[in-house]
């Protein structure tokens, strides 16, 4: 499955994401991410900041749910698929790296990236443009900053 230029579009839109990952024994767990990015024609990655429980759960179950919106218009996409955690021994750790270094400038260290293949990809989008077909992202902003104080 390869990422679309819509699904790049809305990653790099997405303040966060959120990760959803699962324990060998089937117990979630849900992390919110504020440094992903995507990285080749198929791969969601996210830098491992203060993720412990992401890391062992993924190292038990590689099954993951990533999530992201753009809060404002109340779009985006919810892909599943294979997750890999990436430590600096992977020849790919640098050119990852070097891709999420841009988007803390350095102020958050990281040592491991989850990677996550894409296998299943929707999109998710608010109810009021299914309940009110008519409705404009711009409609959709307004009431959004509204609603949030923006």
């Amino acid at each position: 499955m390869e990422l679309t230029p819509e699904i790049k579009e809305y990653v790099n839109r997405s303040v966060l994401c959120w990760l959803a990952t699962a324990s060998i024994e089937n117990i979630p767990n849900v992390s919110p991410k504020e440094v992903f990015s995507f990285f080749g024609e198929d791969k969601i990655i996210i830098a491992n900041i203060a993720s412990p429980q992401t890391v062992r759960n993924i190292k038990q179950n590689q099954n993951v749910c990533v999530s992201f919106i753009d809060i404002l218009v109340q779009k985006g996409f919810q892909v599943k698929g294979k997750a890999k955690i990436i430590d600096k021994t992977n020849s790919e750790f640098k050119k990852m790296e070097k891709k999420l270094i841009k988007i803390t400038g350095g102020d958050f260290p990281f040592t491991t990236i989850t990677s996550i293949t894409m296998e299943q990809v929707k999109p998710i989008i608010a109810p009021k443009y299914i309940l009110y077909p008519d409705t404009t992202e711009k409609e959709q902003i307004v009431s959004a900053k509204k609603t949030y104080g923006f």
